[in-house]
């Protein structure tokens, strides 16, 4: 497979990003549990990078999901959680570059935006999970507009974003926020997980710190601990879990995606994963070109694809 290089992939993000389109999924744009925060929304135009296609946004109230269609849509939806180590999220990196290789499989993909747990919302260290369950609910009530199949979406998440996803893949059962409309009549749970370098565990050995710091502060509680640490939290009823890592990953220690598969096997939930020995951590699609994990979109759209 050859090397995409940096020019053309910012190219197919310049295209995917002219036709997609943006809402919001609480029905007052800012979510209800933002009353209590005082977070600033900031954009950081080039955070991950110098192009135009780098953004991140810190200081969420308002969170939002961008939309881009396939021309030929195949019935599978995916919600994608970024990630931005529980301080931001990245819009791009993890975002819009995967819009032209999974819209060229038909999948239409849903990145989202999600508040921080440490910005001082009312659901806590839940905002992100409620903002995970609403955005599902709010796709699932709309799957005709955009022809996909409501028991057809499954999650994306990247390092942080990859605790989010695995959050709503674990704890889809688990009120996080009190209902407001029919939306929330809508079921939760994933049709499946896809998680790249995730955040899972807030163990102090293998654990990411900075994710830690953000959710359970610097003197947690042992339930708290628990609480967050999705290794933790898989039962029989989590969907079907794919996982990508790399073992040279310093910054999210690649023992998080091996917990969380030794987790899932106990419990007899179907689990594919993939560990390469090179690549890092966010490599996205951008930065695994001319490495060997190159590969992994056309491999987790395979694995999808016997799943949905």
């Amino acid at each position: 497979m050859e090397a995409l290089s940096r020019e053309t992939l910012e190219n197919m993000m310049e295209q995917a990003v002219a036709k997609a389109t943006t809402v919001s999924f609480w029905p007052q744009s800012e979510a209800p549990g933002a009353k209590n925060s005082d977070a600033v929304f900031t954009p950081e135009p080039r955070h991950t990078g110098t192009s135009q296609y780098d953004r991140a946004v810190t200081g969420i109230r308002a969170p939002e999901i961008t939309v881009y269609a396939p021309e030929k849509p195949n019935g599978v939806g995916i919600l994608v959680t970024p990630g931005g180590s529980y301080r931001r999220v990245v819009m791009d990196k993890e975002g819009s570059v995967l819009a032209p290789f999974f819209n060229a499989r038909g999948y239409t993909l849903f990145v989202m935006t999600y508040r921080m747990p440490g910005d001082g919302h009312e659901e806590g260290a839940n905002a992100p999970l409620a903002d995970a369950q609403r955005a599902m609910r709010y796709i699932r009530a709309n799957a005709h507009e955009w022809k996909i199949n409501p028991d057809r979406i499954g999650v994306l998440g990247f390092s942080s974003g990859g605790h989010v996803a695995a959050s709503l893949g674990t704890r889809f059962a688990e009120p996080v926020y009190t209902p407001i409309d029919s939306i929330d009549e809508q079921p939760t749970r994933p049709a499946f997980m896809a998680l790249v370098y995730p955040v899972i565990t807030l163990r102090e050995d293998i654990g990411h710190p900075g994710s830690r710091l953000e959710l359970v502060g610097a003197k947690p509680e042992k339930e708290d601990l628990r609480h967050y640490s999705l290794e933790e939290r898989v039962d029989s009823t989590t969907p079907p879990t794919f996982l990508l890592h790399a073992i040279d990953d310093p910054a999210v220690k690649v023992e998080n995606s091996l917990v969380f598969f030794n987790a899932l096997r106990e419990q007899g939930v179907p689990v594919e994963m993939h560990l390469f020995e090179r690549g890092k951590h966010g490599f996205g699609i951008r930065d695994a070109q001319g490495l060997p994990l190159a590969i992994w979109p056309e491999m987790m759209m395979n694995w999808i694809a016997t799943k949905v």
